[in-house]
């Protein structure tokens, strides 16, 4: 059988003696200062995290803590004040029932409900008379059932609704302390200090025990509580519930209160539900109460207050399934704008990630920021290309970018490459890849982004005999840096300068996207996985350099390297050479102007750069990674599984027909960059081999098995005999 939770009120006390009360003169009506309220910045911050990355479109009420201390100082009040800590760590998971932290002496915990509305609009729209009647309700039952003897705390329940514009860093808010309203009103005769009203060993008796029960780790947070004062003037106080256990007749009874007010004539506003819950729980009427007041953390008797109010038991209080009439919001909502206080580096971050944050309530909740704002990109190249995808990056939430470019900004760059200024042309032009660095900064301060000087040695450009040692510095710097990155996009102007990265990128297993420009046409792709999960003797050989700079795999790479199993790897995808039937040779000599320039419509970078990375964020949310299978047009778009679309493998696009092709192919076991004989001949001979690679193209052919077939294909003659018909058709197949 269940419990009643409605417990039966201790019979009336005897009324305390009058003789010592100080009190005469008519009575008038008792008036309450209103209750103040603080918002500490950090709780508009918790709250704009806990919208944007738990709640959403969640309007649901939330359980909220506020606190509030005692009056500390005669000229102001100590008002309730809401801090970071006053929101839980996710209020999904939080019963209807406030969860109070353990409060202390300056920190006293009061239960609040927030509402925090979508819009505006809502803000505006809610209905602030019912809400008030709600938490009203609660108090109310809470006195009825006995809760508040237990938790004196929801005597102060409090009520705040608003609107938070995460765009703007405004916050729309109204406070409302419900307080049940006496009819009849409370009156009293007066209130005076509580020297002046006790005889001094009661007040100095009554300092001693507050200040005990202040220090105290169990009642210091305790804010209401029965004060007795025995005829011989010793002092005793005792929580709420102890009542029945500890009151005597004879002896003087103060109900008594932390009281934020600080005003000598009046009481706080938490004895308005105080004098409703001794009217109701103990039937009394006559009631004399201590406004309790500090001065620098010590009981003060010369501004704490000690009143008698008359109360009676209002009619329609008798049921205990009425809804009591109620006020406390208060005169108009208060507004608050962060943004001119923000430092403008972290209001930057929090700009830059709104959007993607609120991708994730509707579009987009399987979204990872974290993978995205983890990820290292090293960008080969820092021309149209380059400065695109860094910008791209960036929008995604990406902030380490590192850029490799060996040129200079040129008169000709400005306009069509988007991180560089007339500035960076003058007095020779800064070099490319640290002025795009310094650019990116400009734009995103919390972006880590690094230019480095670095021209990538290429096939088919012999390197004289005494510059050998410098162009196997630059090979072993850019094997380091793609070992100590994520994903390596390959954006430089000739075909030949890709095959080092692809080569590198392949025996690391790293993340390598191409994007290439024609002049009305583009190529955008990813590299497929390296030809074998690179052993932990190959990786101490061939990554050396990683281990000397102390770099540490992030996130992604250790992801990518753990979906290199044989059973996750399946059919290897092609790199940028599979299809090549030649080794990748000189293509900037003997050429003229528009040739050696990268001469495109202005509009293919920006639509290859936004693909290029928008590639790269479905292959970092795949569960496959680098080994994810390459996929057409066959994809179901808005499948739940799979909200960022197919993942393909190629992107041919054309600007005269405004078309654009998504393309499978597979590795070549010929492929002068990525195969097994490639690879692993660079993993036996190191920087060796990239030397003889790069003076003799031609070895290249012969490792790969090219020329014997390209000898196959020209031996092949065709014998046109009598059996064909007109159009050379052999009727004999």
């Amino acid at each position: 059988m269940a419990e009643n939770t409605t417990r039966q009120a201790p019979s009336p006390p005897s009324p305390p003696p009058s003789s010592s009360s100080g009190f005469s003169g008519e009575r008038q009506i008792l008036r309450f200062t209103p209750f103040q309220s603080s918002v500490d910045e950090g709780f508009w911050r918790r709250l704009s995290s806990l919208k944007l990355d738990t709640l959403g479109l969640d309007q649901s009420p939330i359980p909220i803590t506020g606190f509030y201390a005692p009056c500390s100082h005669p000229q102001v009040p100590n008002p309730l004040k809401l801090m970071a800590e006053s929101l839980p760590d996710d209020p999904r998971e939080q019963s209807t029932s406030s969860q109070l932290v353990i409060g202390n002496r300056n920190k006293c915990p009061v239960p609040g409900t927030l509402y925090n509305t979508n819009t505006l609009e809502g803000f505006h729209s809610l209905d602030k008379d019912a809400l008030l009647k709600m938490e009203a309700k609660k108090i109310f039952d809470d006195i009825i059932s006995g809760k508040a003897d237990e938790d004196c705390s929801v005597l102060s329940r409090f009520l705040l609704i608003s609107f938070a514009d995460l765009k703007k860093w405004t916050f729309h808010h109204w406070f409302a302390f419900p307080a049940l309203s006496l009819d009849p009103p409370a009156t009293f005769v007066n209130i005076q200090p509580a020297s002046k009203v006790l005889i001094p060993q009661e007040t100095k008796s009554l300092a001693m025990a507050c200040n005990e029960w202040r220090n105290s780790n169990i009642t210091a947070g305790v804010p209401f509580f029965f004060v007795f004062i025995s005829s011989n003037a010793h002092v005793t106080i005792r929580p709420l519930k102890d009542w029945e256990a500890f009151h005597r007749d004879g002896e003087k009874l103060l109900f008594g209160f932390y009281d934020p007010c600080n005003l000598p004539s009046y009481p706080g506003w938490p004895l308005r539900n105080f004098l409703a819950f001794i009217c109701l729980r103990l039937r009394m009427e006559k009631i004399q109460f201590l406004c309790y007041r500090e001065r620098r953390g010590l009981a003060d008797m010369d501004l704490s207050l000690v009143g008698e109010a008359l109360v009676l038991l209002p009619q329609d209080w008798k049921d205990p399934l009425s809804v009591p009439k109620a006020v406390g919001w208060d005169p108009k909502p208060k507004l608050i704008n962060l943004a001119a206080s923000m430092d403008p580096k972290r209001l930057a971050v929090s700009a830059a990630d709104l959007n993607l944050k609120l991708m994730r309530w509707r579009t987009l909740p399987s979204l990872d920021i974290n993978i995205l704002s983890s990820v290292k990109c090293l960008l080969l190249g820092a021309g149209t290309l380059g400065c695109q995808v860094a910008r791209m990056l960036m929008a995604w939430g990406i902030r380490k970018i590192t850029l490799l470019d060996s040129g200079r900004v040129a008169m000709s760059n400005p306009v069509r490459q988007s991180l560089y200024t007339l500035e960076d042309c003058l007095n020779g032009g800064e070099l490319k890849a640290v002025a795009a660095a310094k650019s990116l900064m400009t734009i995103f301060p919390a972006v880590e982004a690094e230019g480095i000087k670095l021209a990538i040695p290429m096939p088919g450009h012999p390197v004289p005999a005494q510059e050998s040692g410098n162009v196997l510095k630059d090979c072993e710097l850019l094997q380091s840096l793609i070992a100590s990155h994520d994903v390596v996009f390959l954006l430089t102007d000739t075909r030949e300068s890709r095959w080092l990265p692809t080569l590198f990128c392949a025996n690391e297993n790293k993340i390598a996207i191409t994007a290439a420009l024609g002049f009305d046409s583009y190529l955008v792709m990813r590299h497929g996985s390296g030809p074998a999960p690179v052993s932990s003797d190959m990786q101490n050989t061939t990554s050396s350099s990683t281990d000397k700079t102390g770099v540490v795999n992030s996130t992604v790479t250790q992801m990518h390297k753990k979906s290199t199993k044989n059973e996750d790897r399946g059919q290897r995808l092609g790199c940028y050479f599979c299809n090549d039937v030649v080794a990748p040779i000189d293509s900037t000599s003997n050429r003229t102007l528009d040739q050696q320039c990268t001469v495109t419509r202005p509009g293919l970078a920006p639509i290859a750069s936004s693909l290029a990375v928008e590639l790269l964020v479905g292959l970092l949310h795949h569960p496959k990674g680098i080994n994810a299978p390459g996929e057409i047009s066959s994809f179901i778009v808005g499948s739940s599984d799979r909200p960022l679309g197919i993942l393909p493998h190629q992107i041919r696009g054309s600007l005269p027909q405004f078309s654009q092709l998504t393309l499978l192919g597979y590795s070549s076991k010929s492929c002068t960059a990525c195969s097994d004989a490639v690879v692993s001949e660079y993993r036996r001979k190191g920087m060796e081999f990239v030397l003889q690679a790069i003076n003799q193209p031609a070895y290249l052919e012969d490792l790969t098995g090219l020329t014997e077939l390209m000898k196959s294909v020209n031996s092949v003659t065709l014998d046109w005999d009598e059996d064909t018909d007109e159009s050379g058709a052999n009727l004999n197949d």
